[in-house]
């Protein structure tokens, strides 16, 4: 009993000490040098480099006290790491779960080369790739083909039994190869992101309405492990996109769009660290693509009503602009400002006494602000009595670039800056992120509107 009980601690020891390998080799590569990094969504993290053994053998340990179970990358060019914009040739992704990987590829066709001698995670991670592209490379030519031709046709017929043969082996991949270890991460991750299948008794014209109610069905939000992926940034796009329509004005897209956010953030919501990791990639994506409307959307209703702690992708405006919708609400009283107009002169906001004051937060550089702030002059001139003031702050750093701008637009109302750009103190005050950003205050200083554009503003100015 005793040399059991050593030999099974020997065993767990040996384990321990040696901890699986990692070994890609590359035919045909330049590189000496790769580096591994972590996933987690679009976020890589780079975690050590690894020098080539006989110029295209690649050899590592992750250990495992060390490193997360997940998705890893092995990349060969340092700065060259993110998958965004760039073809997959430049690395291998491959899945970390304490079990040996061997896996062999040509660098002058890395996928379509690509072999996983082990293991059984790396082999089942490839095949639910090829098997994904193929699966809806084929579902998407036959539903053509049956969204067109005549129902009576045998040809047809045979083009159903065809869809629904391919719906049958993508389904039975992701429920019965994929799950022989129903509890190992890579079964975990196929399940949550397989592709949906559509029954082929649905209508085509009826089948986006059963996606935006049931794509999210099959993924595990539960599951924070899975973050270590791209299981949720990948199913967010993707359902992201039963909801982009190119021919809908920029105003609808963004109200479809703050639909979308809704069902993934009421799934979501079930672990708190799966919804924080979502919110900051939904944040990102809808800065870089300048939808703003859809990002405050997120923050004032979820970021700020949740309290979300963010990581670092939400520091800088992204962060001013988290503070300004918590801070500056209606009927909040906005902070003074006191700065100089163009001619030196000082002007205090608490000393003007007009009925109401539009507070515009421009700059020259702003492309939205040209046009802006001359239907601004316009209005401000053609009031009959005034009861209105617009202040108007420049976030220029360039003394002339701000005074061009009044002089040449012939801005009549009041304009002030301190020359120091998004560092000013009236822009810290305020939070500003973006520009043009309006404040519509009333006699008393207590914010009365937000207006995002010029008819808003002309409409709360009535």
């Amino acid at each position: 009993m005793g040399k059991n009980i050593i030999a099974i601690l020997c065993f767990f020891n040996m384990c321990t000490l040696y901890p699986q390998t990692i070994e890609i080799k590359v035919k045909n590569l330049e590189n000496e040098k790769a580096f591994i990094s972590s996933l987690s969504g679009e976020k890589v993290t780079l975690i050590d480099s690894v020098n080539a053994i006989g110029k295209e053998k690649f050899q590592f340990n992750l250990d495992k006290t060390k490193y997360q179970t997940g998705f890893y990358r092995l990349s060969f060019d340092k700065n060259n790491q993110s998958r965004l914009g760039r073809a997959q040739t430049e690395w291998i992704d491959f899945v970390n779960d304490d079990q040996d990987v061997n896996i062999t590829t040509n660098a002058k066709n890395v996928m379509d080369s690509l072999q996983v001698i082990s293991s059984e995670s790396n082999k089942l991670y490839y095949s639910f790739l090829k098997l994904n592209k193929a699966y809806k490379t084929k579902t998407e030519l036959l539903q053509l083909v049956l969204a067109r031709y005549p129902k009576d046709d045998v040809y047809f017929v045979s083009t159903q039994n065809k869809l629904t043969q391919l719906q049958n082996e993508y389904v039975k991949f992701v429920n019965v190869t994929a799950q022989k270890n129903p509890h190992s991460f890579i079964a975990k991750y196929i399940k949550s992101a397989q592709l949906p299948v559509v029954d082929i008794s649905i209508p085509l014209d009826k089948q986006l309405t059963y996606l935006k109610i049931h794509a999210l069905d099959n993924v595990d939000f539960s599951n924070s492990s899975l973050i270590n992926s791209d299981l949720f940034t990948n199913k967010t796009i993707e359902y992201l996109t039963y909801y982009r329509n190119p021919q809908l004005p920029l105003e609808l897209l963004e109200k479809e769009f703050m639909s979308a956010v809704d069902s993934i953030f009421n799934k979501a919501k079930v672990n708190r660290l799966v919804y924080q990791h979502i919110t900051g990639y939904l944040i990102d994506g809808f800065k870089k693509f300048g939808f703003d409307k859809v990002l405050d959307y997120i923050v004032e209703n979820y970021v700020i009503k949740d309290d979300l702690c963010l990581d670092g992708k939400t520091e800088g405006l992204i962060k001013r602009r988290i503070e300004q919708a918590k801070n500056l609400k209606i009927g909040n009283t906005v902070p003074d400002i006191s700065l100089t107009d163009v001619a030196g002169k000082e002007v205090n906001l608490n000393k003007i006494s007009a009925e109401k004051i539009l507070i515009v937060f421009y700059a020259s550089w702003c492309p939205h602000c040209k046009e802006l702030l001359p239907k601004l002059n316009e209005l401000h001139k053609n009031q009959k009595e005034k009861k209105f003031e617009v202040l108007a702050i420049s976030l220029d750093a360039i003394k002339k670039d701000w005074t061009d701008i009044v002089k040449n637009d012939g801005l009549s109302f009041l304009n002030i800056s301190d020359l120091r750009g998004w560092d000013g103190k009236a822009a810290s005050d305020y939070f500003i992120y973006a520009t043009p950003t309006m404040f519509l205050v009333d006699k008393d200083k207590k914010i009365i509107g937000k207006p995002t554009t010029f008819e808003e503003a002309n409409e709360l100015l009535k």
